[in-house]
């Protein structure tokens, strides 16, 4: 019965062999339209008493800094929260259905894929002003985005089954299309070297390799049930793949794709991020409201922290997951409550509950100096 309902539930939420193009609009939206999300009784922290943030705790826990930025999908527009406070300091209107973002080397800039339209969006980190837009061509459905170390910017394109690569984006805006030939091209690894790049292509249930130096056809093996996340290890060495039609991670060979692991995780895993110590990655379990920890040099799930859990994941509806820089924290956008939730890894405790606009999906972070809290916020259930 419970995977009944979680493929009921792929059905509704996103792609996995639908028509791709009708269902475009709706990716994400899910089963939970119209109904009431969170609770009235159950309050969200929109900013945090500053009294919070300025001296060191009992356990010495340190308050968060920086900068998140939120693609709220369902309300066609970004946001930008201020961590040492919790308050969003700008949000803008942004193009139809917007998804996944991307964070410039320099992090002076966010890129913004358009899942609606055919557009890749770049607005100033400080202001969210745009400064530029780059089309993709008709029907692009721009989904996965990178922004590479190298000043590229990468996207999936789901209607042109391909990656593009976009080469000086503030310029003429040189555009390169790589073909996967295959049907849902979502989620994106690029390595260091630009030598390949990965997709996840939900429709046609495989993991494809792309030879971004043209040299050799690309390359795709089949991967459980609806690949979804995907990430590199730091090392380069490991492909790490959530499939989340069959709750599973896989460990790919990332030359030879070569599936050397499988491991059971919680239910219906989209996601899959690695942290940047290159020690765990961790999967977001949208119907178990949970992470699973995998320790990649056992390749096993060594450990589960709860968001929501099974009885919240509906009312709360889990997708992008995204480390700190430090590695020390974990946030968790809960696309059906408008909330990201952030989570202290070491303990597993949730620290608070960020309000985003509507349907707040993907995410990136700019980095700030740390501070030290005097109390922890409380899980709002």
């Amino acid at each position: 019965m419970i995977r009944a309902a979680a493929l009921a539930l792929a059905a509704c939420v996103c792609l996995g062999g639908c028509n791709y193009a009708r269902q475009a609009l709706d990716y994400g939206r899910g089963p939970f339209d119209g109904e009431r999300a969170v609770a009235a009784s159950e309050p969200v922290y929109d900013g945090l008493h500053e009294s919070a943030w300025d001296s060191a705790s009992a356990d010495g826990a340190a308050a968060s800094s920086g900068v998140l930025f939120v693609a709220n999908k369902r309300g066609n527009s970004v946001s930008r929260i201020d961590l040492s406070s919790g308050r969003t300091t700008h949000e803008v209107a942004a193009c139809e259905n917007p998804h996944e973002l991307a964070l410039s080397p320099d992090g002076k800039h966010v890129a913004l894929g358009c899942y609606g339209g055919t557009r890749v969006d770049i607005f100033a980190s400080d202001t969210l002003t745009k400064r530029a837009s780059i089309d993709l061509g008709e029907n692009a459905r721009p989904h996965g985005l990178i922004w590479h170390r190298d000043g590229d910017i990468f996207a999936t394109t789901e209607g042109h089954r391909s990656i593009i690569r976009i080469s000086e984006p503030f310029g003429a805006a040189r555009l390169t299309e790589f073909s996967t030939g295959q049907e849902g091209s979502h989620m994106l690894a690029v390595d260091a070297d630009t030598r390949w790049a990965w997709t996840t292509d939900l429709g046609s249930r495989t993991v494809t390799r792309i030879d971004l130096r043209g040299r050799e056809e690309p390359l795709s093996v089949t991967v459980g049930e609806q690949p979804e996340g995907i990430a590199l290890t730091p090392d380069g060495e490991t492909l790490w793949v959530s499939v989340r039609g069959s709750d599973q991670a896989f460990a790919l060979d990332p030359v030879t794709m070569e599936i050397r692991e499988t491991l059971e995780t919680g239910g219906f895993p989209l996601r899959l991020a690695v942290r940047p110590q290159g020690d765990v990655a961790i999967t977001s379990n949208l119907t178990a409201g949970s992470l699973s920890v995998i320790d990649l040099a056992k390749a096993d799930v060594v450990r589960t922290i709860r968001v929501s859990g099974r009885e919240g994941a509906q009312r709360r509806f889990q997708v992008t997951i995204l480390w700190s820089d430090d590695g020390s924290r974990i946030y968790v956008a809960e696309t059906a409550s408008n909330t990201v939730a952030e989570i202290d890894y070491a303990s597993g405790t949730i620290l608070r509950r960020l309000k985003t606009g509507e349907g707040g999906d993907g995410l990136a972070i700019l980095r700030g100096r740390p501070r030290t809290m005097q109390t922890k916020m409380k899980d709002t259930q």
